[in-house]
C-alpha cells in the first residue's frame, strides 16, 4: 500500500466493511466506546477535548458527551481554515452549527473562539483505517496530518494526545506510513484501548 491508488483503493474497501455494519451495532459500539476511553486517564482529567461530528458511518462520540459536560471539560469540534490547517471550536448542545465544504457541520462562533491545534490537551480522531503501531489511513485530505505536523517527529507521548477512533472492523495488519503521516497515541474501538507506544524496558 505505497501509492496513492493503493490506498484509494483500500479506502473504498474499508467504507464498505463500516458501511455493513447494522443501524444495533452501531449503536453499541457507540455505547462500548465510552468504557473504553474510560481506561485512559487522560481523557477523564484533560480540559481541552477535541472530537469530530460523525458522518458517513463513522463511530459516534454522542455517548462520551454527557461525562465530559459531568467533570467540566471543554468539548471542541474542528472548523476547516483557509490555510488548510483546522482550527477546533467550543461546542455544546445548543450551538448553532452549519455545513462545511465537505457537508460536515461546524460550530458557528466567533473567530477568537478557535482553538489552534496546540492549544488541545487530547484529539478523537475520525479515520478509515488503522494499525497497532498508530499507523491511520484518513479520507486523503490530509487535515489532520497537516494540522499536527509538529507531533509527527516525536519519540514519545506529547503534551497533544491524538487518540483514533474506529470499529474494531477497520483494523488493519500494517499501514505504510507516508511521509506526512502523523502517528497516533492510542486507538480506541468499542472492543479495546490500543496504546500504540512501546512499553518501556528497564
Amino acid at each position: 500500500m505505497n501509492t496513492a491508488d493503493d490506498r484509494q483503493a483500500l479506502r473504498s474497501r474499508l467504507r464498505e466493511r463500516r458501511s455493513a455494519l447494522s443501524p444495533r451495532e452501531r449503536i453499541a459500539a457507540a455505547d462500548a466506546l465510552a468504557q473504553q476511553l474510560h481506561q485512559l486517564p487522560d481523557f477523564l482529567t484533560d480540559v481541552r477535548i477535541a472530537g469530530y461530528w460523525a458522518v458517513d458511518g463513522e463511530l459516534s462520540l454522542h455517548a462520551l458527551l454527557p461525562g465530559l459536560r459531568e467533570r467540566g471539560q471543554q468539548y471542541h469540534l474542528p472548523v476547516v481554515h483557509a490555510d488548510r490547517r483546522l482550527r477546533f471550536a467550543p461546542w455544546s448542545a445548543g450551538t448553532a452549527v452549519a455545513p462545511n465544504r465537505y457537508g460536515i457541520p461546524e460550530p458557528q462562533v466567533d473567530a477568537q473562539a478557535l482553538l489552534p491545534p496546540h492549544r488541545l490537551d487530547l484529539v478523537l480522531v475520525p479515520l478509515l483505517g488503522f494499525d497497532r503501531r498508530g499507523g491511520r489511513l484518513g479520507y486523503g485530505g490530509g487535515w489532520y496530518d497537516r494540522s499536527f505536523a509538529w507531533l509527527r517527529e516525536r519519540t514519545e507521548p506529547a503534551d497533544t494526545l491524538l487518540v483514533g477512533v474506529a470499529h474494531s472492523v477497520q483494523e488493519l495488519p500494517a499501514i505504510a506510513p507516508a511521509p506526512w503521516d502523523v502517528p497516533l497515541d492510542y486507538v480506541a474501538t468499542e472492543r479495546e484501548l490500543i496504546a500504540c507506544w512501546p512499553e518501556e524496558t528497564p
